[in-house]
């Protein structure tokens, strides 16, 4: 019985009895109206429900004796063993063990597309992530948001949202001359200019474009020079950017070029649109938004008084082009050093005429730290300043970087302790999880060695302590993605893989899926392996999910 069956079961026992009390009042009553949670002491039971104390009122009962009358109802559905009354009107539920371990093939017939759902259809999401500056190697802070926004848009898709992940290609501004400049002095043997950027990765940049340009390059006047390295050191430096995310296992639908919103007129319609809505007005020879009328601290210059375009009008022209092309859900993440921004954007938003929140959103990153023997890792090889998306990947590998760096909450600062994730032991929770899933394909073998197969299914057998707490958390996993999606968070996935792999371990320590010795192989061996490739089925999803390999041998 999964959670969707006794939560329809709840509502047939809950409706009748709210109707005999008011007629009419249990109309519009739906299965989201009556909460299910699973106890934090299983000792309470598999379920627990607050129904009876949230519609007691609606009901006009003592909420007590209201969950009293709904547990008598719920003790004649097949499936439940015992429901109890706990302090004010709380009901714990308790399934029978045939109902509860009928779970595990379910899993295993639905296979990868257990977890599921077609929930957030009506999700058409835009999901900008990286966008990191084409100026140098994409660093920590950048590889951070590269896990974690690939993992949400692969939870988001698999609750049925149509998501593209779109990277904002900045080939716009001061800081792409400042690297032209860069690749000019490194090409020239001259010092790195004072704003510039540094790192042999310039200097190899630089001889690229060197190679490349077709011509004397040198005998160019500064001008054409400055062009020449800036347009084919950007592609070079790009190319580079986007290789490192595919060996990363990160590819984005759509590169948008920051340049093509002030090519195209993009900004201009904008600044239109957003004057035929009354929001754009005329001061000291600037064009203004304003934005205070929708929560931002000061009115924002749009076009200055020279005719320049202002920083915000590439966003006010980005935006409106995303909403343009169909997103009804444009998510951006942004490191922590854009924090300031939020207030403007969310202004942005409403003032075309949006929801702040839904129509736009915003998440942002915090801080991420290497730290070796102790002592936080600083320096790249390459980079020169700033340790590297390959650095990371140099040292533990994809699987191990990807996970770090997704488990835990992005708007926390994050410390990454190599050591740990160089090691195939417990304390690794990369490895944790892997090795739990390498283990139940490590027991089909044996099974299959062992003439244990799938051929019989009783999941009344499946009795034991271990494999009530195993199923139970089985049955979460729908819920677990529904959730992260819904609060865009895929760390909730890794820390339920975690306590998965946990109950695991502590299953296959307790429960033989292979008779003893000349024992006879029963029922209980063929549907503990059920139960087994059920584990190894929810393991694989959620490690895809996060974009981590699931090994088959360890």
């Amino acid at each position: 019985m999964n959670p969707d069956v006794l939560s329809a079961a709840l509502l047939a026992v809950i409706t009748p009895l709210v109707e005999a009390r008011r007629p009419g009042a249990a109309e519009g009553l739906t299965t989201a109206d009556l909460p299910l949670e699973r106890p934090k002491n299983r000792d309470h039971g598999d379920w627990a429900s607050n129904a009876a104390l949230k519609l007691a009122k609606v009901a006009g009962a003592n909420p007590r004796e209201f969950a009293a009358e709904i547990a008598a109802g719920l003790e004649a559905v097949e499936g439940i063993d015992s429901v109890e009354v706990a302090g004010p009107g709380f009901i714990n539920i308790r399934l029978d063990a045939a109902a509860a371990g009928a779970l595990a093939k379910s899993i295993v017939e639905a296979g990868d597309g257990f977890g599921t759902t077609d929930a957030r259809a009506d999700e058409i999401i835009n999901l900008e992530f990286v966008s990191a500056n084409p100026t140098g190697p994409i660093h920590l802070g950048g590889t951070r948001w590269a896990a974690v926004g690939d993992a949400l848009a692969r939870i988001l898709a698999s609750q049925g949202a149509r998501v593209t992940r779109e990277y904002y290609f900045n080939d716009h501004g001061a800081q792409i001359d400042r690297f032209a400049r860069s690749l000019i002095a490194a090409h020239e043997g001259a010092p790195t200019p004072e704003d510039g950027y540094g790192g042999a990765y310039i200097a190899d940049i630089a001889r690229r474009v060197a190679l490349a340009y077709d011509g004397d390059i040198d005998a160019l006047d500064p001008a054409a020079k400055q062009e020449a390295f800036r347009e084919l050191g950007v592609n070079f430096m790009f190319t580079e950017i986007k290789q490192s995310l595919h060996e990363f296992g990160v590819d984005f639908d759509v590169y948008f070029h920051e340049n093509d919103l002030h090519d195209s007129g993009a900004v201009e319609r904008a600044v239109a649109r957003l004057r035929e809505l009354g929001h754009i007005f005329e001061s000291d020879g600037a064009t203004w938004l304003r934005s205070t009328d929708f929560g931002d601290d000061k009115d924002r210059v749009v076009i200055k008084s020279d005719g320049n375009p202002a920083y915000i009008s590439g966003d006010l022209a980005y935006y409106l082009d995303k909403r343009e092309r169909g997103f009804n859900r444009c998510i951006i993440m942004l490191g922590a050093d854009h924090h300031g921004y939020v207030q403007r954007l969310m202004a942005m938003c409403a003032a075309f005429g949006d929801e702040p929140g839904v129509n736009l959103q915003i998440l942002i990153g915090q801080m991420v730290n290497l730290v070796k023997d102790g002592q936080p890792v600083r320096m790249s090889k390459r980079a020169g300043t700033v340790v590297t998306l390959e650095d990371l990947v140099e040292i533990v590998g994809v699987d191990a970087a990807r996970y770090a760096l997704t488990r835990s909450s992005a708007d926390s600062n994050l410390d990454v302790d190599l050591d740990v994730l160089q090691r195939r032991t417990n304390d690794n929770p990369v490895f944790y999880v892997q090795y739990a899933h390498a283990r139940t394909h490590n027991v089909g073998r044996n099974a299959a060695a062992s003439g244990v197969d799938r051929s019989d299914f009783a999941p009344e057998t499946l009795t034991h302590e271990t494999e009530a707490a195993l199923l139970g958390a089985l049955q979460e996993f729908p819920r677990v993605l529904a959730y992260a999606g819904e609060v865009r968070e895929p760390h909730r996935v890794a820390r339920y893989l975690e306590e998965l792999a946990g109950l695991y371990h502590r299953w296959y320590d307790n429960c033989r899926v292979i008779p003893q010795g000349d024992d006879p192989i029963e029922p209980v061996h063929r549907t503990r392996l059920w139960l087994n490739d059920a584990t190894g089925q929810v393991l694989r999803n959620g490690l895809r999910l996060l974009g981590v390999g699931a090994p088959e041998r360890m």
